[in-house]
């Protein structure tokens, strides 16, 4: 649907000796590049999804250290003012 529609390629009269200068088109008649770009966009895609996530996980890992650190602490403080 949203492809261009390519014109076809008009194809030399044939002659007697044949010289060919460009290799024979794909089977399809379709050219591959658009959908090397396709891949390339997603490999994109890929790898900023995954460096997002690794991000946030390690901040959810550095967070989780911190309140654990606050927690002994406040531990610490709290059975502290009970001894005395």
């Amino acid at each position: 649907m949203f492809r261009p529609k390519l014109p076809d390629i008009p194809t030399p009269p044939p002659t007697a000796a044949p010289q060919q200068t460009q290799p024979p088109a794909a089977a399809g008649g379709r050219p591959v590049a658009p959908y090397l770009g396709v891949g390339a966009g997603a490999v994109a895609a890929v790898v900023v999804v995954g460096v997002v996530l690794t991000a946030l996980l390690a901040a959810v890992a550095v967070s989780a250290v911190s309140v654990a650190i606050a927690a002994v602490v406040l531990r610490s403080l709290v059975t502290g003012a009970h001894k005395r």
